[in-house]
């Protein structure tokens, strides 16, 4: 069993887990089923939660660590395997008992599988957002296919009730270990059990995924990768309960058996084999890297990593009947003497897995197929959308083009339903689309559109036409609204990847999501959906995308990047199913004056004839992590932006603040030109349009921008239409206009400003 260094911690830990733990697990299971009396979770003292102490480490030892140290004990699970398939799957948090996005619980993301799987977008807004041909989407019945219910084989195996695995961390822990425990009996694990490379099989078998066939066991090892990549670089954190966990770094970790392909191999669908005859006959690919530079800076390997047994090896389409004779290095075989003529020694049977590939070798090569679009550290298949013509006249459910397009966004979502339901329903012509789904248990990506084709995902036809979607699997809003570590990392990768593929900058202005899109005219502004909502950690991801949001500005900087700390950050959220419960967010509120007792500020287009609400779903008083305002004034604990076309305060104490300071282009309304007429797209005049291609009217949105504020700006873009309403996509048309746009950041959602109609802001 690895342990931590420091005998005296060591011990300390055990003494804790003994008496935290003796009342967790029975010293008799009981049968399943049974409800014994709830444990307490182990509270943080108080005040170690606050950013400084976080930031300091000044936090008590509590009994996380211990629990994971006592689980691994009592069921022989190398720690540090148990450690790094909990970080993948949760970065030890226990969320107060909350389920994740799919419907996970605890450290160990122990799944309930009877869980109902939500109802997917659809509406509320057109996905197409092209009111020239209004898209009315109908959502078919769909049957679920239903994930591996591990929470309840974890309390059969462990003898704890299913609540009481939900709701207390080190019980979970304990159930995790368990279940691995069971997995390596049930994949047959070979070798010493104390070997963190002997438990791979059984790790790909956690994440419980209800997809069959060659992707599921792709996806699998992909998981298992990343959790000895964790191993390797080592992490430590203190979690939102004040936790602290660490993981120390095993460089020189033995490899586990040959892993999968890379992606780019990935054409053609692969045989049914066993998955050990997989691994062995596929060329190994390097061990996944992390998606950014973990807490501990991993160290050089200073050990190359165990040759297995067999090395695979190219295999030539015909084999000789001998070889030739060699000296063995036991020295067992005769040398031949000078002279003589070598004595010829039969090849050595072939294995099964060397069969297989002798015969994979021989067969013609097949015509490559069409491959999904991803980088090589993440699991990913090839799920095309359907393209088909409909009654009536119409298609679905996307457009495609003839030839590259232009590609200035990332849109992130959530898909409000399952991985299993979103793949099912991309493949309906009657549906929406998108480019990406991303799976929540293990980060396996299913592609659906290739980048140069056109998703109608993001209610705003001109931003669908300019981006690509990546739907995630979970909800805004439902149960704890938690998204895993496996799911951001592959998240994270995918994006990165795309991002330098197509020039799309690492940004909050570029890399949206779905609530920051706008609505193309006054009627659809609020309609527009509001995913993936506030518990999407954006600091969180953008530190995997390797551009952490930090300050960039200096104490004479005019805006600021909204930036909480996320898991301290408690705006305290209404409407959540099963409640919000003061959970970590992203947002901030925004109000008419600096205290805490001043109404929000208002939306007009939101809200009409009322005033903005504290709801989960409804951002039109919140700013969120990593965009950038224009900095209005200072007030003590308070900062105020301008947002929608007025002054707005946030909270932001110099002892915990919730923004940094920043530097970045600001416009301003040109003299003579106040108020500015705010857009959700930028279009060309109608002189810009040929013949033959129906005009776009240029309908402002109900905003404006009053002469002395400022906004946060992105560089100058000249107008441009796609009108793309035939099947044939030789029959769509690019129309580009003289008059250029600049995009802003005007409240929670982008918008455009003509560029004669602003200036930018000098000191």
């Amino acid at each position: 069993m690895r342990r931590l260094p420091g005998t005296t911690v060591v011990a300390a830990l055990t003494v804790l887990a003994s008496v935290a733990l003796a009342s967790v697990v029975p010293a008799q299971a009981a049968r399943p089923g049974d409800r014994p009396t709830r444990l307490q979770t182990h509270p943080a003292p108080a005040g170690t939660t606050t950013p400084a102490a976080r930031a300091t480490g000044a936090v008590a030892r509590s009994g996380r660590q211990a629990a994971f140290t006592e689980a691994a004990r009592r069921y022989g699970v190398p720690e540090s395997v148990l450690l790094a398939v909990s970080y993948l799957e949760s970065r030890w948090e226990g969320h107060d008992g909350l389920p994740s996005v799919s419907a996970g619980y605890g450290p160990m993301h122990l799944i309930d599988g009877r869980a109902e799987p939500g109802h997917p977008h659809g509406a509320g807004e057109d996905p197409r957002g092209d009111e020239t041909r209004p898209r009315v989407i109908a959502l078919p019945p769909m049957a679920a296919d239903p994930p591996e219910d591990t929470l309840r084989r974890a309390s059969e195996l462990t003898g704890l009730s299913p609540d009481r695995l939900r709701e207390d961390a080190s019980a979970n822990i304990m159930g995790g270990a368990a279940l691995l425990a069971d997995y390596r009996r049930r994949t047959g694990g070979e070798g010493s059990g104390d070997d963190p490379a002997s438990w791979y099989d059984a790790v790909a078998r956690y994440p419980g995924a209800p997809q069959r066939g060659a992707a599921a066991e792709e996806a699998a090892l992909s998981f298992a990768d990343e959790v000895y990549a964790t191993i390797r670089a080592g992490a430590a954190r203190v979690t939102g309960d004040g936790e602290r966990v660490t993981l120390p770094a095993t460089p020189a970790l033995s490899a586990p058996p040959a892993p999968p392909a890379p992606a780019a191999q990935r054409r053609a669908p692969a045989p049914t084999l066993a998955p050990a005859t997989v691994r062995a006959v596929r060329a190994a690919r390097p061990a996944a890297k992390p998606a950014t530079k973990p807490t501990a800076k991993p160290a050089k390997p200073t050990a190359k990593p165990a040759t297995p047994a067999t090395k695979p090896t190219a295999v030539p389409a015909t084999v000789p009947a001998t070889v030739p004779a060699t000296v063995p290095a036991t020295g067992s075989a005769k040398v031949p003497a000078a002279g003589s003529a070598p004595t010829p020694t039969p090849a050595p049977a072939p294995t099964p897995a060397t069969k297989i590939a002798m015969m994979l070798a021989q067969r013609p090569a097949p015509a490559p197929a069409p491959g999904p679009d991803c980088p090589k550290s993440v699991s990913c298949e090839w799920l095309p959308a359907a393209y088909k013509r409909l009654p009536g006249g119409g298609y679905g459910n996307h457009d495609r083009s003839a030839g590259p397009r232009r590609i200035d966004y990332i849109v992130i979502h959530d898909g409000e339903t399952s991985y299993d339901a979103m793949t099912r329903l991309v493949k309906n012509p009657a549906y929406l689309s998108w480019h990406f789904t991303i799976r929540s248990a293990d980060g396996h990506i299913a592609q659906h559109l290739r980048a140069r084709d056109i998703g109608w995902h993001a209610g705003n036809w001109y931003v669908n036409s300019r981006s690509i979607g990546l739907e995630h699997e979970g909800y805004l809003a439902r149960g704890g609204a938690w998204f895993t570590e496996a799911m951001y990392r592959a998240s994270a990768r995918l994006v990165r990847h795309l991002a330098a593929k197509y020039d799309v900058p690492l940004d909050r202005a570029h890399i949206l999501g779905h609530d920051n899109v706008p609505g193309t005219t006054p009627e659809t502004v609020g309609g527009m959906h509001d995913d993936p909502g506030p518990y999407w950690d954006w600091a969180h991801y953008f530190e995997l995308l390797g551009r952490p949001l930090r300050a960039s500005g200096g104490d004479d900087a005019r805006s600021v990047l909204i930036r909480p700390d996320y898991d301290t950050n408690s705006p305290g959220f209404t409407g959540c199913a099963g409640g919000c419960r003061g959970l970590g967010a992203a947002s901030v509120w925004l109000r008419t004056r600096p205290s805490a007792t001043a109404p929000l500020v208002r939306d007009i287009g939101k809200h009409p004839t009322g005033g903005s609400t504290y709801s989960v779903y409804d951002h039109a008083a919140r700013a969120s992590t990593g965009q950038r305002y224009a900095l209005a004034e200072r007030r003590g604990d308070w900062t105020a932006i301008w947002y929608l076309g007025q002054k707005a305060w946030f909270h932001d104490p110099a002892g915990a603040p919730t923004s940094v300071r920043a530097s970045g282009p600001l416009v301003t309304p040109r003299p003579g030109r106040s108020p500015v007429r705010v857009y959700g797209r930028a279009y060309p005049k109608a002189p810009a349009y040929p013949g033959g291609v129906p005009v776009q009217t240029l309908t402002p949105l109900q905003y404006s921008i009053p002469a002395g504020q400022a906004y946060s700006s992105d560089a100058t873009a000249r107008a441009s239409y796609l009108r793309a309403a035939a099947f044939d996509p030789s029959e769509h048309h690019v129309v580009t206009g003289r008059i250029r746009y600049r995009q802003i950041q005007f409240g929670h959602r982008i918008m455009f400003v003509r560029a004669s109609d602003v200036q930018p802001v000098t000191r």
